[in-house]
């Protein structure tokens, strides 16, 4: 009798157990499927973040461009039968300064060996008079005296024009500044290049305008810089409007943006952003926050940038629905350097370092494994070039994640599945070409953005397309990542009726490869898109575009047609 009933015990723990097992493995194994797709959605949202980042900062930090021409001389060829004339065999430059402008003689190397006369000998003067205006010292005089030119040498002699003084035309108020605005100061060589440069960050603040007059100085060859500033109205607050964000976390986003110029009155900028979903009740939403700052001083510029991003949204899993949040925080510090420019060309040197921070969490409860404290640093040159009516900008950078600010190591590394502490070449290349058909302004614009990456990347520094910031023509709810990317895109507008308001298509394409793409339903996608985009009254501005796929894989899921907006009113 006991051991019937011992039997029947061990019977029923072992039908317990087995089903106990059996509820538990598919348990297992949709947490594990759960646990992916979190990742996956954490890193959706923090790409389409960091690409609304990117339209923020453009937005709010406007370059500003200032190029003084003169125009081009086109010289006559040496006379050929100049009587009397002299042979020469070498040019020397002396004077004060001269030693820096010793470069200036090769724009008359031809001179060498001829017979020259007084036309000849004007001519020389002229192309190296010529090459030093072209250079920038418009005060600086190449003139020849007095000399024995039967000893085969011409020798010329410098005059630099220098900077006597440097002043307000008028009286301003206190928060007008010229020290870190223009790079020279009493006593140097005066250079037009100087003044495009303070002109620039002068004009960077959206409230000032600034001109600058070259006028003669008290001492002989001496000129002034005669400044006229003005100042409007310091502070800007702007409310904007788009749908550019998920479905699952907040179709419609709004913003405020608080933009002070000069708040340190040193022609620095500032402005701090704060966005919110708007319009929908549910399980969901979105919030950020932007603080940015610059300061220029001369040739050399400081900028320091904070963003915080914040999201949840509900995840069906198995039995339940899980409350799923997000939360990053980003700081960026970033000094650059103009090392050249001359009428047509600036190249700047930037180095950036940055710390970047997430956690997600599962109703409330942290998910160890998705903790994320990245750092590194970035080098990168920026080229702008001005081609005839037409605009260059090439961007290139290496960036490299370190070990810097306690960073920790990805939740991908132990898999080898991907790292934040590998290097990734980037690259931007954009141009812009305003041209006339029918009477009519129009433009044309093309840009290639690249990434490059040999190791594994982390979902989050992978390049991502597909959405209105990327490959148009997609509503951005799916969108295909990988360490190595590619986008081209393209518009061709047309300034309806020189009213401020642009008509455009555009015609975008991408593609990415790398490791982690080998799971992706495919590689490429196409799109193309109609909008209409201006602004009325000075104030309000706005974008209403309308897209469509023009290729896309097989098991891409989007929309067949994408409409779009983003309105902007500053107050």
């Amino acid at each position: 009798m006991r051991s019937d009933n011992a039997r029947a015990l061990l019977y029923s723990i072992r039908c317990g157990l087995s089903g106990l097992l059996i509820g538990v493995v598919p348990l297992f194994s949709a947490s594990a499927a759960t646990s992916d797709g979190m990742a996956s959605i954490d890193a959706r949202e923090q790409q389409r973040q960091q690409e609304r980042e990117r339209a923020l900062q453009q937005q709010n930090a406007p370059q500003a461009d200032a190029r003084l021409s003169r125009p081009d001389v086109v010289l006559p060829n040496y006379p050929t039968d100049e009587r009397p004339c002299f042979i020469i065999n070498r040019l020397a430059l002396v004077g004060e300064s001269a030693d820096r402008f010793q470069w200036a003689l090769g724009a008359a190397a031809d001179a060498e060996d001829r017979c020259l006369g007084g036309q000849g000998i004007a001519l020389a003067i002229s192309k190296v008079q010529n090459v030093i205006l072209a250079k920038g010292y418009v005060t600086t005089r190449v003139m020849a005296q007095e000399q024995d030119l039967t000893t085969g040498v011409l020798t010329l002699t410098l005059q630099p024009g220098r900077i006597g003084d440097i002043r307000f035309e008028e009286p301003v108020s206190w928060r007008g500044r010229m020290w870190n605005a223009i790079p020279a100061s009493r006593g140097d060589i005066l250079n037009l290049r100087d003044i495009e440069q303070g002109l620039e960050n002068f004009r960077r603040v959206p409230s000032a305008s600034a001109d600058i007059k070259i006028v003669p100085g008290a001492q002989e060859a001496t000129s002034d810089l005669q400044v006229n500033w003005y100042e409007g109205r310091p502070i800007r607050l702007s409310l904007g409007l788009d749908d550019s964000g998920s479905k699952s976390t907040g179709r419609y986003l709004g913003s405020a943006t608080l933009a002070i110029d000069a708040p340190f009155a040193q022609n620095d900028l500032f402005y701090a952003n704060i966005g919110k979903d708007v319009f929908q009740h549910g399980p969901f939403g979105n919030r950020s926050h932007t603080l940015n700052y610059f300061f220029p001083v001369g040739y050399w510029a400081f900028s320091a940038n904070y963003n915080d991003y914040t999201y949840h949204q509900n995840i069906p899993n198995a039995n339940e629905v899980l409350r799923y949040s997000g939360k990053s925080d980003n700081i960026q510090l970033t000094v650059s350097r103009l090392l050249y420019r001359d009428q047509s060309h600036k190249t700047t040197l930037n180095l950036r370092g940055y710390r970047k921070h997430s956690t997600n969490a599962v109703d409330n409860v942290d998910i160890v494994s998705q903790k994320r404290r990245i750092a590194g640093w970035e080098l990168g040159l920026n080229q702008r070039s001005y081609l005839g009516t037409t605009t260059l900008d090439t961007n290139i950078s290496w960036r490299r994640g370190t070990g810097a600010f306690n960073a920790l190591p990805a939740p991908e590394e132990s898999r080898h599945e991907g790292s934040a502490r590998t290097g990734i070449l980037l690259g931007d290349l954009g141009i812009n070409r305003p041209f006339s058909w029918g009477e009519q302004p129009w433009r044309v614009y093309t840009s290639v953005r690249g990434q490059w990456s040999q190791n594994a990347l982390t979902p989050q520094e992978r390049m991502a397309i597909g959405g209105r910031y990327t490959v148009r023509g997609f509503d951005g709810e799916q969108m295909l990542s990988g360490e190595k990317g590619l986008l081209w895109r393209n518009e061709i507008a047309w300034n309806m009726f020189s009213r401020g308001h642009e008509l455009y298509v555009a015609a975008d394409y991408g593609r990415v490869d790398g490791p982690g793409t080998r799971y992706l339903v495919g590689h490429q996608l196409a799109g193309s898109a109609l909008g209409v985009r201006g602004a009325l009254w000075g104030r309000f501005s706005y974008d209403l575009f309308a897209g469509v796929p023009l290729y896309k894989p097989a098991g891409f899921h989007t929309s067949g047609a994408t409409a779009g907006f983003s309105v902007n009113l500053e107050i």
